[in-house]
């Protein structure tokens, strides 16, 4: 039987979030983060530890089938690779940022300017689209000094938290685009691959599902149990258990993690006690 073969990056900030989710997929392996690739014992895959920088060309060109990076990436190089599934983790940004005591916001600022960047392409795109006559610098890494040893006056990186660009006496004026981590593939997978991947694919939405749900319990006195029910964003309909106290009954339900307070609120002032929420570990629909 064939094997899926998925990349990842070797090290960084996506190898740690991509290791997590293929655990709680069920994938089993040895760490084999030294080595090119591993062997999954439970699942027909082979996980292959890139550079993050090599990866597009590797799936576009069918080394591997399949990865696990940023979107940014895809982006900057423009590689025919179709995006599976948008993942929700290592969340970051691509920004213009420029040197703190500059005072405008204004693209305008960057006509004639020097810009020092690691993402050439998505900020030519960028600067055509809006007009902007600039000269960029491509830097490899540590972008962030740029404007600080005078080779450029702002800079255009991908940004987390900010807190590096604050370090470095910049602050960021302009979002380019918003990425985060996909599943990738190539466009040319075999009728065998394509149905690992599937199945590959059910796990990670079960799991991605469940960490953005909870499971609810609550008491509600049988009178408000049709009110209570309405408020639930529920799968099909609330698992409604009487209680040994006649006249109650215990509603269990699922609730979506960025509603969690605003139900709450609403349940409790249509009668609902004692609510109890659980995590879930996995959820399948």
């Amino acid at each position: 039987m064939s094997k899926l073969k998925i990349a990842i990056q070797k090290s960084g900030r996506l190898y740690e979030d991509s290791i997590k989710l293929l655990r709680d997929c069920g994938i089993s392996y040895n760490d084999g983060k030294d080595q090119l690739k591993v062997s999954v014992d439970n699942f027909p895959l082979e996980i292959f530890y890139l550079r993050n920088s090599d990866i597009p060309q590797y799936v576009e060109d069918g080394v591997v089938d399949v990865a696990i990076v940023g979107e940014n990436l895809l982006i900057e190089t423009s590689k025919n690779i179709d995006v599976v599934e948008h993942l929700g983790f290592s969340k970051c940004r691509v920004s213009m940022a420029v040197p703190k005591d500059i005072d405008t916001d204004d693209l305008s600022y960057f006509n004639a300017k020097k810009i020092a960047t690691s993402y050439p392409n998505t900020l030519r795109r960028f600067l055509d689209e809006n007009n902007i006559k600039a000269d960029i610098h491509v830097i490899s890494g540590s972008v962030e000094i740029a404007p600080n040893i005078g080779l450029a006056e702002g800079i255009c990186d991908i940004v987390s938290s900010g807190s590096t660009l604050f370090k470095n006496g910049l602050r960021e004026t302009k979002v380019i685009l918003k990425s985060e981590a996909v599943l990738a593939k190539n466009q040319n997978l075999s009728e065998e691959k394509e149905a690992i991947l599937g199945k590959l694919l059910f796990r990670i939405q079960a799991v991605q599902k469940a960490k953005n749900s909870k499971y609810i319990l609550l008491n509600v006195p049988n009178s408000k149990i049709e009110s209570v029910s309405k408020i639930l964003p529920v799968l099909k309909s609330p698992t409604v258990i009487p209680l040994a106290e006649e006249g109650w009954s215990s509603i269990h339900s699922v609730i979506d993690e960025s509603r969690f307070w605003e139900v709450i609120d609403e349940l409790k002032q249509a009668g609902a006690q004692d609510i109890l929420i659980i995590p879930i570990d996995k959820m399948v629909i």
